[in-house]
């Protein structure tokens, strides 16, 4: 359950008031709404283009294989490593779904990790996050040989990126920047701002971003005048886990809205807060248990965004297509391919 929670008082700000809106911004028409991104469609398409791949791959003797590696029984985490095997059988790509009891200690899952390096069948690592409390994740993630590194976490992985080296990226950010390439939104000049540093999304999406020759601004918990800073963004990314929270004053108009975030509210009382009208939202909630938002408030980014990524269906699918092609990746390169 993630509740929603409004701005704090001299850390982001004040919450602006459901009751009374602000007028709209001008420079863009209310009755004209936002380009919707559609990642799960980006997706489809980078995932035939490695089928493709795979088939010359396969004709060379070689198929990549990944192993999904799940400690304990965390619902979420469950149904992701699910999916990323599920992904792996369609591509034809080997797969190994590993399951250690929430009471596996670091020692013991380190072992697991120095096991699937040795073996020349798996061309990618992925060890779920989070782990459970007792396991020191950052010892886990250096273990992992950085050429199957393919969450691209490992610090080698992160030096490369930080410097323009090729290297593994992480998912999330590689299928951000896929995104906007393939839907022909501008970097080069453009004013980014990316709200979140965590470094797995915040820090590399914006170094990418960076590269692109975007003017960077990473925001955090400490921003002082958080709207502020987001309204000069023609590329906003919302990455920091807090459902609804960037709502119309926080939104140049005409931006291009990436929104990374996935909340899921269990209770009516968080979904009125979270939508402007929750109606259907509230049916939903009724009949499925649960509603899935973003980060950014959905109304208003459609009626002030130029474009934006929906909740679900934006950046959730391309995380998956990009380890698919992460793992290709490291196989190839495992094998002094180009």
């Amino acid at each position: 359950m993630v509740e929603h929670c409004p701005f704090k008082a001299g850390v982001l700000g004040s919450s602006p008031s459901r009751l009374n809106p602000p007028a709209r911004f001008p420079g863009k028409r209310g009755d004209v709404p936002a380009r919707l991104l559609d990642g799960a469609a980006i997706a489809t398409a980078i995932k035939n283009e490695l089928e493709a791949g795979l088939v010359s791959l396969k004709s060379q003797g070689v198929v990549p294989g990944l192993a999904a590696v799940l400690v304990g029984d965390n619902p979420a985490s469950q149904i992701y490593v699910r999916s990323k095997v599920k992904t792996c059988e369609a591509l034809g790509i080997y797969s190994e779904r590993i399951e250690l009891p929430a009471t596996t200690s670091t020692s013991e899952l380190k072992r697991l990790v120095d096991e699937l390096n040795a073996r020349d069948t798996i061309d990618g690592i992925l060890v779920q996050l989070p782990l459970p409390p007792q396991i020191d994740a950052k010892t886990i993630l250096l273990s992992i040989d950085p050429s199957k590194d393919v969450d691209g976490l490992h610090p080698m992985n992160a030096g490369k990126l930080l410097s323009g080296r090729p290297g593994l990226v992480p998912c999330t950010p590689a299928g951000i920047l896929e995104i906007l390439d393939r839907s022909a939104i501008a970097i080069r000049g453009a004013r980014a701002v990316v709200v979140g540093r965590s470094d797995m999304v915040g820090k590399p999406v914006a170094i990418l971003l960076l590269h692109r020759h975007a003017t960077v601004t990473v925001c955090h918990s400490q921003t002082r005048d958080l709207p502020a800073v987001t309204r000069e963004a023609d590329i906003l990314v919302a990455a920091m886990g807090r459902a609804a929270m960037l709502t119309r004053p926080f939104i140049k108009p005409g931006a291009t809205v990436i929104d990374v975030g996935t909340n899921r509210l269990s209770r009516p009382e968080e979904v009125k807060l979270a939508f402007h009208d929750p109606t259907a939202a509230l049916e939903k909630l009724a009949s499925k248990g649960s509603v899935l938002i973003g980060d950014v408030q959905p109304e208003d980014v459609r009626e002030v965004a130029g474009a934006f990524t929906p909740v679900p269906g934006g950046v959730g699918p391309l995380t998956i297509a990009m380890l698919m092609s992460n793992t290709v990746r490291a196989a190839r390169l495992r094998r002094g391919m180009q």
